[in-house]
């Protein structure tokens, strides 16, 4: 997809999302009784986190989003394909600015020099084994960002194209257990990694909602 292309059909980011692909949600298979999740769904407790979907023009002119992959570590989600974010900290203003601040220490981005402007938000989603509620902060930058991984953070950074993951992009469906919990999903395969969870979420709905 053309980045021109991507900013015209941004123009209006529309109030009501489309859902991403049913498929690339994660459920549990086989005869595992139902867990409760590890927080209940308390909206006072819950805490807040946000990832910047940050997408850019390539050399071609084509629009290309930016991933990490995550170092490997003791965490829920270490080792997997990712978007710069985390948790909210008292200092923001908001959670635009959260997803801002995380990318800055996580990819080294510098929002002024690539030209970033937030345009939107995707839909909020809670994660229940870490109990957060993430807000993916849609942005677009007039150049390609200079990005340097975190070593403590960030293995490498990969950069899509935006449209692999459009409707119709191919997907594979994946059964693994994971921590004790069988799961079938689907995922999307970018420069050797399995992109699933909630960032093949809101990797589909961006492709949705760009497909209007």
């Amino acid at each position: 997809m053309r980045f021109t292309d991507l900013v015209d059909r941004l123009a209006s980011v529309p109030s009501t999302l489309p859902a991403p692909a049913a498929a690339l949600m994660p459920v549990f298979t086989g005869t595992v009784e139902a867990r409760r999740p590890a927080y209940p769904r308390d909206p006072a407790r819950v805490r807040q986190a946000a990832v910047l979907v940050l997408i850019y023009p390539d050399s071609g002119g084509d629009a290309r989003v930016v991933l990490t992959e995550r170092v490997t570590g003791d965490g829920h989600h270490s080792g997997e394909v990712s978007f710069p974010g985390g948790r909210a900290e008292p200092g923001d203003t908001d959670l635009s600015a959260t997803a801002l601040r995380e990318a800055a220490e996580e990819v080294a981005l510098d929002p002024e020099a690539a030209g970033v402007r937030v345009i939107g938000e995707l839909e909020r989603f809670w994660i229940s084994v870490s109990n957060y509620e993430v807000t993916p902060v849609l942005a677009l930058a007039k150049r390609r960002p200079v990005l340097v991984p975190s070593p403590d953070e960030v293995v490498r950074i990969v950069e899509p194209l935006v449209a692999a993951f459009m409707p119709d992009a191919p997907f594979e469906m994946v059964e693994r257990t994971i921590r004790g919990w069988p799961l079938r999903y689907g995922a999307y395969q970018v420069d050797g990694l399995s992109v699933w969870g909630a960032t093949a979420r809101i990797l589909s709905q961006l492709g949705t909602v760009l497909a209007r």
